[in-house]
């Protein structure tokens, strides 16, 4: 029985303390209804340290650890499990235990497009342990199902839903991120001869997740990208990237339906918008467009001052995860998508 059953606070472990697990880490030591329990960190750096002094806060008592049985120890109801790569072991450890995952790992955002092997673990997992996992965030997640499926409430034919994202992604990304993980910085040459499988897939994966929801069967995903260079040395974090090297990245993701792309996704990722070739870029947001018998036009930007950006952008990839908890810990054992879960409803109390 979870705490939100008893009337108790809910008892949450952070996993992993990066720049999005951090703001996740703040939004649960703050929220009324949630008590930190635990934090997983993986260097020996952050082992020992308090869980405050990992998220700016002052201390709560609480100290990271790095083994994974020191954490299915503490029973807590659920754990935000929100690492670089995945570990099913590491998730199904959880599950089978009886703990429940609010993530916001990409591999779980349509569990028919799992791994079969590690959905067939994932899901004897959960039933094991009577436990739940449900991954989202920001994009993938609010922007791709949620906001779509309260719009397409109004409509009764789609014709094609767009959606555009435009992100500076200094602020909201780590350098290891920036440079390590997204590549940015790299000459044009060694950028094509990455592969990205998941960012290929997750995208997809969501989107088809919002298909299923609101009916639409999708015969296809086509995926398309393109990149610029930027004009001049950049300045990320601490690192400056070369002029000539890569500095912004686009990617489309269209869904196909009777030979007829019904659903398309195109991030605008860039860390300068002095771009080469010039890109029309716009600041942090999204604009959807839903063409079809009721149509939409939709810009949403973040008016964040300069000197917020960093400490703020994490929050909307963070807050969505930490405010599914309640909901996660109440549903059914299961992989579940966000049409399984009730509307989550933040309490801002």
């Amino acid at each position: 029985m979870t705490g939100q059953a008893t009337g108790q606070a809910l008892r949450i472990v952070q996993w992993a303390t990066g720049t999005v697990g951090s703001a996740a880490m703040r939004a649960v030591i703050r929220h009324p209804d949630m008590e930190l329990v635990g934090v997983k960190v993986y260097s020996e750096a952050k082992e020992g340290k308090d869980a405050g002094d990992l998220c700016g806060l002052p201390p709560v008592g609480v100290k990271a650890v790095r083994d994974v049985q020191s954490i299915v120890a503490l029973k807590p109801d659920c754990v935000l499990y929100m690492p670089e790569s995945t570990d099913i072991d590491d998730v199904c450890a959880l599950l089978e235990a009886g703990i429940n995952i609010s993530s916001t790992r990409a591999e779980f955002f349509h569990p028919a497009h799992m791994d079969a092997d590690s959905r067939a673990r994932v899901t004897a997992a959960c039933a094991k342990g009577q436990s739940s996992l449900h991954t989202s965030g920001s994009s993938p997640g609010f922007i791709t199902e949620a906001l779509p499926i309260v719009l397409l409430s109004l409509s009764r034919r789609l014709d094609l839903l767009m959606i555009d994202e435009y992100a500076n992604c200094i602020d909201g990304c780590s350098e290891e991120m920036l440079i390590g993980i997204m590549g940015f910085g790299e000459s044009a040459e060694n950028f094509t001869r990455r592969e990205f499988p998941e960012r290929d897939n997750v995208f997809g994966h969501s989107l088809t997740a919002l298909a299923d929801a609101i009916g639409i069967p999708i015969e296809r995903f086509e995926v398309t990208s393109e990149i610029a260079v930027a004009r001049e040395p950049t300045k990320l974090h601490k690192t400056t990237i070369a002029a000539g090297s890569v500095a912004g990245q686009r990617m489309v993701t269209t869904g196909f339906r009777d030979g007829k792309p019904v659903l398309r996704f195109r991030c605008n990722w860039f860390v300068t918008e002095n771009l080469e070739p010039s890109w029309d870029v716009r600041p942090d947001g999204w604009r959807v467009v839903v063409e079809g018998d009721t149509p939409f036009d939709i810009s949403i930007s973040f008016p964040i001052p300069a000197g917020e950006r960093q400490a703020t952008l994490p929050n909307l990839t963070a807050h969505r995860p930490v405010n599914a908890i309640p909901y996660v810990c109440a549903a059914q054992p299961g992989i579940l998508t966000t049409a399984d879960l009730p509307q989550i409803i933040a309490q801002l109390g």
